[in-house]
């Protein structure tokens, strides 16, 4: 083999390795989410990769809540979770772009009139 096809060979190699490691986002995630009046809440988001379907659950105030409808596309992420409020089913809708130890989501509410609320959650340690 020649030392160019040599070279990029391992090139590649190396650069797949990177982003099968990058894309690996399963463990727990800690955020300080935007709530009602300005004020923040800790939520912590386990999360489970298996090939391009996301799972897991979100932690509320009262009990952990599955992950629906979650998908992974390189560093692209999407899920949503459904609540229930006094009676009411909240679906909300979760987008996130992974760089390295963070995710940056965007979080809506399905039907909602409310603007988008963002926020960054960091890798538990």
């Amino acid at each position: 083999m020649k030392p160019k096809n040599l070279f990029l060979s391992v090139y590649f190699l190396i650069a797949a390795f990177g982003l099968v490691w990058a894309s690996d986002i399963s463990g727990k995630w800690v955020a300080q989410v935007p709530g009602r009046g300005g004020q923040t809440r800790e939520q912590t988001f386990t999360l489970k990769v298996e090939g391009d379907k996301l799972t897991g659950t979100v932690s509320g105030r009262q009990a952990d809540t599955a992950i629906s409808e979650g998908k992974i596309s390189g560093d692209e992420i999407s899920f949503s979770v459904t609540n229930e409020f006094n009676g009411n089913v909240i679906k909300f809708l979760y987008k996130g772009k992974v760089t390295g130890d963070e995710i940056k989501f965007t979080r809506t509410r399905e039907g909602g009139d409310q603007p988008p609320q963002e926020f960054t959650a960091k890798r538990a340690q």
